[in-house]
């Protein structure tokens, strides 16, 4: 009898072979940490260059047109997204409010000429002119100052800060007869009365653009008898005697239309309300300040016709109160371009982002074998539009230099879509793009203000000072 076959050895599974993982996860892993140090590092730059800024404004009463126009400014800034804001800081009145700002804890405020000026106070703006009106009853003129100081006066106007500029200016002394000549009338009391009560002359101090609008001088030049306005001859010397007084004209047909009042320009003095900042404040911070207030007049005009006619500072060295460095250079039109000024952070951030993109990229492509494309000529394809931008003197040149950004920029979209463009440097193109959008829009806003057919000679602003 045969051996029996020995039975078949039953066949083991063979061992499953380990799966390799597929490298999508680690793609996606340094990916995230590219994008993210290179946006720690793109944000870090952006914030070092247009940190928002608080500057606190020491304000009088809420009421007062301090308050209101420091309400509009803060409006204004947010509407422009500017760096700048504002905290408004509200004092029982104006004086008290340049005294926080003497003593360096308010940035800004806004004084009258004849007020205390603290020392650091730098001029930003001119707001707003205050204009004095000599008036007498009835065809009975004032031929001179001499004349008026010998009368019994009233002034109207900003409190007892306006009697005590009229008695400075008149050189009256504070005897108890210079008291009983010049008072202070309860508010709103009629010119007819004031001058049947026994004033000889009504002193009134008034914001020239509130004048303009007042009909009320319209309405007493119609009653019987009417009233005077008297010129100041000596205007032009009480100017240069006392710095805080500037020369005022009021033009024909300005207190009244029919009839005209006065019927010729008559010269008289008057105060600037300026909107002034601590000297130390950055130069860039104030010319930034000045630019938003110089281009958003209108939305920052009071009801009341407080601040319509905004004009620039006095630049002169001599001014009575010196116009801070950063508005000078805006108002002079010496304030660097945007490359001028961030061209070194902006090629240092370049490369830093390059080198931070480099390293990932040969960490990926050591552990995953896969070498992307650099998209690195993006960026600069795109810088060599900035270069370009400070150079263009028309509209039509920033308008082709606009389609050009804009054609790189669906080109690095469509690539990054279809896998030929690497998100590696995707920052850096990204941040390249922002800031020479940013300087086509710069230099459009600029070529708006300064056409090139038109003189770019500056205007020279009438002050106080002679």
């Amino acid at each position: 009898m045969s051996a029996e076959a020995p039975a078949p050895s039953p066949v083991l599974p063979r061992p499953r072979p380990p799966v390799a993982k597929s490298n999508r996860a680690q793609i996606i892993i340094f990916t995230m940490l590219t994008l993210f140090l290179s946006a720690i590092t793109v944000v870090g730059g952006r914030v070092w260059l247009r940190n928002s800024e608080t500057l606190v404004f020491a304000v009088g009463d809420a009421n007062g047109p301090e308050a209101k126009f420091a309400a509009r400014l803060a409006t204004v800034l947010k509407n422009n997204s500017s760096r700048l804001r504002l905290k408004i800081a509200p004092n029982p009145d104006n004086a008290k409010a340049l005294a926080q700002f003497d003593r360096r804890a308010a940035t800004l405020a806004i004084l009258r000429t004849d007020a205390k000026v603290p020392a650091r106070a730098r001029a930003i703006a001119i707001l707003e002119h205050d204009v004095v009106l000599v008036l007498s009853p009835g065809g009975r003129k004032i031929k001179s100052l001499i004349e008026l100081k010998r009368k019994k006066i009233a002034v109207v106007g900003d409190g007892e800060n306006s009697v005590n500029f009229v008695r400075s200016a008149l050189e009256i002394s504070d005897s108890p007869d210079a008291a009983q000549r010049v008072q202070q009338p309860p508010p709103k009391t009629p010119l007819d009365k004031l001058f049947a009560s026994g004033f000889a002359a009504v002193v009134v101090i008034e914001h020239a653009s509130k004048i303009i609008k007042d009909k009320t001088y319209e309405q007493y030049a119609k009653r019987a008898g009417g009233f005077t306005l008297n010129a100041i001859d000596e205007a032009k010397a009480l100017a240069r005697k006392y710095p805080a007084i500037s020369e005022e004209t009021v033009s024909t047909g300005m207190l009244s239309s029919s009839p005209a009042i006065p019927d010729d320009d008559v010269d008289t003095i008057g105060l600037e309300w300026l909107l002034v900042a601590q000297s130390w404040m950055p130069a860039t911070t104030a010319a930034e300040l000045a630019r938003i207030v110089y281009e958003n007049k209108s939305e920052l005009a009071l009801d009341d016709g407080f601040a319509s006619k905004i004009e620039p500072a006095a630049t002169d060295k001599d001014a009575f109160i010196v116009a801070h460095q950063g508005a000078a250079e805006y108002i002079n039109d010496d304030t660097k371009s945007f490359m001028d000024r961030y061209s070194d952070v902006m090629y240092l951030g370049a490369a830093a982002l390059s080198i931070i993109g480099s390293i990932f990229a040969a960490i990926f492509t050591k552990i995953t074998r896969v070498a992307p494309e650099k998209a690195s000529e993006l960026a600069g394809r795109v810088l060599d539009i900035g270069e370009r931008v400070e150079h263009t003197t028309c509209a039509e040149h920033l308008d082709e230099l606009q389609d050009e950004l804009e054609a790189i920029l669906r080109g690095a979209v469509i690539g990054l879509r279809d896998g030929i463009v690497s998100s590696d440097g995707l920052d850096t193109f990204k941040l390249g793009y922002e800031l020479v959008r940013d300087e086509i829009a710069l230099r459009r806003d600029y070529l708006k203000r300064h056409p090139p057919a038109v003189d770019d000679n500056l205007v020279v602003v009438k002050t106080a000072n002679g």
